[in-house]
């Protein structure tokens, strides 16, 4: 029937779920369970979901449990077995590395390396895709399809879910319209709707680029402190400032800003990791230690715009080599890496560092 919510719109309500402290319905081939967020879980929903029948645990990404120092049998991530007098403020420490130093966490824990860890892997993928901690409550149970029914619970099939999470989103233009801006009066702004669900991005186009050549082009991720309110811990404003500079300049450009806070692992982690930052950790420990990799990004994302608005080739303005390589893999020809050194300053002069020996960027 086509009143019944696809994929699709099934994920979206499940990351709206999870941030709002709801549990989901996993449903596999070979089994279901129950999967709760820990950051917004509450000691009410976690003693529910203890009086069910089945095996409870939480699972945390492989980069959290190095941290922590739990073994992590399945790969990319770890399933902790959960102690009968755990609490909500234990499992916020365990997803949590807030106050990892000042109160270490005390293992050791006792981890899972039987059975399939397919759903577990699925609740932790839903709780980052919905910019919450990595961290997810789960109770393997043979009734979640009966639990989800009764409760109004969202039920997510799981072969269906991993399939649709790794595809690139497929991005719907909404509205555009006529935008003078400081750097040309000749502009435009395109707005994009994913159909999964997620963020809006949008197109800033300057002049009438040529479709038939390399556009000058900047793939821009979102970014409130540098972009807003002026901080300088990172390069971001002025890269955003001068690569719009740029192109009004030369008559003609592309800036896709893509709405993919902190490296993809939104504003609220990101504040987290400045703190982590402030213990005297790296940006890339920082993210480790919450349990993201280097970099959560979609590029792909940036790509599926500039076809869509007619380009083929470009000219790019990054110092990023992954945006490139992700640019060629795309099918969007990289004519030439146009280089964007601005922002340096006393601030964020570790961080420019850290980006250049651990993210390979070319500065």
């Amino acid at each position: 029937m086509s009143l019944r919510p696809d994929i699709s719109e099934t994920l979206a309500r499940a990351r709206a779920d999870l941030r709002m402290g709801v549990p989901i319905a996993l449903i596999g081939e070979a089994g279901s369970a129950l999967a709760l967020a820990v950051e917004s879980a509450s000691d009410a929903r976690l003693a529910d979901l203890r009086a069910l029948e089945g095996t409870i645990g939480v699972a945390i990404t492989a980069r959290r449990a190095e941290t922590i120092k739990a073994r992590a049998y399945d790969g990319d991530i770890a399933r902790i077995c959960l102690p009968k007098r755990a609490d909500m403020v234990w499992l916020q420490a365990l997803a949590d590395p807030a106050d990892d130093l000042a109160t270490p966490m005390k293992g050791p824990f006792h981890t899972l390396r039987e059975g399939s860890a397919d759903l577990h892997r699925l609740a932790v993928a839903l709780t980052k895709s919905a910019r919450i901690l990595p961290a997810a409550i789960v109770i393997e149970t043979e009734h979640a399809a009966r639990l989800a029914a009764e409760n109004f619970l969202t039920v997510v099939p799981a072969s269906d879910a991993i399939l649709r999470m790794t595809q690139a989103s497929a991005m719907d233009p909404v509205a555009s319209a006529r935008l003078p801006m400081e750097v040309s009066t000749a502009g435009r702004l395109h707005v994009f709707r994913p159909e999964d669900g997620s963020e809006e991005h949008y197109a800033v186009e300057i002049g009438r680029p040529d479709r038939d050549k390399p556009v000058l082009a900047r793939l821009h991720s979102a970014c409130f402190t540098g972009d807003v309110i002026g901080s300088l811990k990172c390069d971001c404003g002025p890269q955003l400032r001068g690569a719009l500079a740029q192109m009004g300049s030369e008559g003609a450009g592309v800036l896709l800003y893509l709405n993919q806070e902190g490296r993809g692992i939104g504003l609220a982690n990101k504040m987290r990791a400045y703190a982590l930052q402030d213990q005297g950790f790296d940006t890339v420990e920082a993210n480790h230690r919450l349990g993201f990799e280097d970099d959560e990004r979609d590029f792909r994302i940036g790509s599926s715009i500039l076809r869509q608005l007619g380009f083929s080739s470009v000219r790019l303005m990054t110092n990023n080599p992954g945006k490139i390589e992700m640019m060629e893999q795309m099918g969007i020809t990289v004519a030439e890496r146009v280089p964007l050194k601005l922002g340096e300053n006393d601030h964020n002069r570790a961080y420019l560092a850290t980006k250049a020996q651990k993210s390979r960027h070319m500065l």
